[in-house]
């Protein structure tokens, strides 16, 4: 599915060299550090094998974080690349060549629907490519087209029906899909104000009363540098929880 081409024993022994290497240079940068803040060298102990089981298992994670983006970009498509072969068939095309169009057409789906055609051109039978092809496909909806094709192929009935159908309801649950992702983000929104708006300008503004009061201005410049660093990383943080829940729906 995340169309690694090495072998699991190859894939682990590349992480392991790969993690040691990693692992090394940041023991050397860890080194000049606590150098410079005049810390026992013998931390590395502790810093270098840590270093090495993190970055190893961040490393084994890669194929799950492939996969992900593959099924993304296929759930993107999934329609269009279905009704694609759909409007090929009422045209009067085979499904074959319906196949081979839509391999050749724009998109991300057009990569997967060539890998399906070179299997096939290789001699293997439809059916046998279409049954490949949705063991190894990352995206369960675009494993839905594929059954029905290729349960059509088997049964021997027209695909146009069944896969009409599917695209029908692939399409019903995007819709809720997208009215999930809009309660979703409105929760989100609300939480984002509350933490990273209202909260930080209350605080702030409490502190600079409170401070002037009690006199703290000496060390207000630093604690408000603290504050703004703090706001800077409370932004990226709900930067990236708004990236990771974006729907990636294209009806």
């Amino acid at each position: 599915m995340a169309h690694i081409k090495d072998r699991p024993e190859d894939f682990i022994k590349k992480n392991l060299k790969g993690s040691l290497v990693y692992s090394l240079g940041l023991s050397v940068f860890a080194f000049f550090m606590i150098d410079m803040l005049e810390k026992p060298v013998y931390y590395l102990i502790f810093i270098f094998p840590a270093l090495f089981i993190l970055l190893f298992l961040m490393l084994l994670k890669s194929p799950m974080t492939k996969i992900s983006k593959r099924r993304r970009d296929l759930d993107r498509e999934v329609l269009f690349a279905g009704r694609y072969i759909l409007v090929k068939i009422h045209s009067g095309r085979p499904l074959l060549n319906s196949l081979i169009d839509a391999s050749q057409s724009f998109g991300v789906a057009s990569k997967y629907f060539k890998e399906l055609v070179d299997d096939i051109n290789m001699g293997t039978p439809i059916e046998k490519a279409l049954d490949n092809a949705m063991k190894y496909s990352p995206s369960i909806k675009f494993r839905k087209i594929l059954f029905q094709v290729s349960n059509s192929i088997k049964i021997g009935i027209d695909v146009s029906e069944p896969l009409s159908n599917t695209l029908d309801e692939i399409s019903q649950q995007q819709m809720v899909e997208i009215q999930r992702y809009g309660k979703k983000l409105n929760s989100l929104s609300i939480f984002y104000m509350l933490i990273a708006v209202v909260m930080p300008s209350i605080g702030v503004a409490m502190f600079a009363v409170i401070g002037s009061l009690i006199g703290l201005s000496e060390l207000a410049g630093k604690i408000f540098y603290i504050i703004l660093a703090l706001l800077a990383i409370m932004q990226i943080v709900f930067i990236t929880i708004f990236k990771s829940a974006r729907l990636t729906v294209n009806l």
